[in-house]
């Protein structure tokens, strides 16, 4: 029996990109603000630990919503 060897024959544009944006909907943020309020209002004054985690959760939302609105590709749509 006779070994094939295998080549590697993928291009530079195969490869994939280490970061990649993706476009997020605008009810994302407005998710990620209102809940940001409800966790603040009503959540952190009755625990103080949930009410923690939930406000890092919708601040890490709202950060990821600006950076998709400032860096993601603009998608043009046929109509």
């Amino acid at each position: 029996m006779s070994k094939v060897k295998a080549t590697n024959r993928s291009s530079a544009k195969d490869k994939p990109r280490p970061w990649h944006i993706g476009p997020l909907k605008g009810s994302f943020m407005a998710l990620s603000i209102i809940g940001f309020l409800v966790s603040v209002y009503l959540i952190y004054p009755s625990s103080i630990n949930w009410g923690t985690a939930f406000i890092l959760v919708f601040i890490a939302m709202f950060i990821a919503s600006v950076i998709s609105m400032t860096h993601a590709p603009v998608i043009n749509e046929k109509r």
